[in-house]
Order: C-alpha cells, then sequence, then structure tokens
C-alpha cells in the first residue's frame, strides 16, 4: 500500500513526525484489526505491507490514521488541509514468494530513494527487525517470513540475504506500478481468482488493437 504526500509535498519533517505516525498508524491498524508486515516511512510517501481482517478493513484503517495524524501533524507546523494526496493506492499479492518479494522491496524503499545507503541502515523501515535489529513498530511477521527459518536466528540471517542484495530495478517497477494501479501479483492462478473476484481489471490490459476475428 502506498500513501502519498499532497502535491508532493514532504509528510515528514523530523523524526517526532515519523514518530507520531507509527503511533497513529498502531492505533488505527490495531483498532480495525490490520496486520502490519513491512513498512517504509519517506520524506514524501510511505509504503505499508499489511493484511486486513476484512474486506473494509484498510479503508476504515487509514481514514482513522489521516484524521489522527493529519491533525498532529498540523497542529505541529502550524498549517490546515489535508496532509495526503487523495486514496491510498494498493496491489493485492499472493501469499508466499510475491509476498516476500514485497516484503524485501518495501524494505529496500529507502535506499532506492537515497536516504541510506543499505536497508539496514534506515531506522524507520521495518528492515532492522526482520534482521533481528530493534524497529520502531511490532510487526506481525507473515507466514512467509516464518518460512525462512526454524529458529529466529536462522529467520533474521536469511532475510539479511535477501535485504541485502537489492532487487533488480524491472522487479522493483513491476511492484511500484502494481501498487500505483491497484494490479494483483502473483501466480497465474491466483491472477484468475482474483479477476473473478474484483469488479475492475486487476492486470495489465494487452497492448495494441483485439485481434481481428475470422469466422467461415
Amino acid at each position: 500500500m502506498l500513501l502519498r504526500g499532497h502535491g508532493g509535498q514532504p509528510v515528514f519533517r523530523d523524526e517526532i513526525d515519523r514518530a507520531a505516525f507509527l503511533a497513529a498508524l498502531q492505533t488505527a491498524f490495531t483498532a480495525e484489526r490490520v496486520a502490519l508486515h513491512a513498512y517504509a516511512l519517506l520524506p514524501e510517501r510511505v509504503w505499508l505491507l499489511c493484511t486486513p481482517a476484512s474486506s473494509q478493513g484498510i479503508g476504515r484503517a487509514v481514514q482513522s490514521l489521516g484524521r489522527g495524524f493529519s491533525a498532529s501533524f498540523n497542529r505541529r507546523h502550524g498549517r490546515t488541509g489535508t496532509v495526503w494526496d487523495g486514496r491510498y493506492r494498493a496491489a493485492v499479492i499472493e501469499d508466499g514468494l510475491p509476498l516476500l518479494e514485497a516484503m524485501v522491496f518495501v524494505d529496500q524503499a529507502p535506499v532506492r530513494e537515497g536516504q541510506v545507503a543499505t536497508p539496514l541502515a534506515s531506522a524507520w523501515s521495518s528492515a532492522r527487525q526482520h534482521a533481528g535489529i530493534a524497529s520502531q513498530y511490532v510487526l506481525t511477521d507473515a507466514e512467509t517470513y516464518w518460512m525462512l527459518g526454524n529458529t529466529p536466528f536462522e529467520r533474521w540471517a536469511a532475510y539479511r540475504t535477501l535485504v541485502e542484495e537489492m532487487q533488480g530495478n524491472a522487479k522493483a517497477e513491476r511492484l511500484a506500478t502494481a501498487a500505483l494501479r491497484g494490479w494483483a501479483i502473483g501466480s497465474q492462478s491466483f491472477l484468475e481468482r482474483t479477476a473473478k473476484a474484483a469488479t475492475r481489471p486487476v492486470t495489465p490490459r494487452p497492448r495494441g488493437r483485439p485481434r481481428l476475428k475470422i469466422s467461415g
């Protein structure tokens, strides 16, 4: 899930803002039973990887988060108006390898934005917690993460290896575009099931004009 600052404006000006956001996030997600698996706080946007307990959970949580954080941000910085740029953007991701790749994508976001040199250098993402280092937010580990090892030490070591090798530009672009466009990510069978349950396209439309059907 992607949250962006209104008009491309920064949503965090210092560490106090970031800590306030995570506190508001935890309150909203706990109330609406949304499990957070990964996060990255960037100057002008926020990446979140989460699983709701109900179909309405994320929408209600984001509304609550927007009200709570916007009020404190405006009060602290003497401003008015919304902090966020319209609706949140999100992709539906299949459990397993696609979810693990999305987790790594989120944890590598501060490096792609030029904020830090390595993922584990960021104090405001979930990379450090996934690698066994203290984090600013207590996460709900996805089942995919638990499959990295039988012990915490094995999982930390395995994830550290994964996150320290930057994803290729093509993969990172695919994940970012999926979130922006609302596309699904996963196996062909997962995409087909998601498409049947959705009321709009969940995959890119084929390029070019449709082929003519010749009969007779």
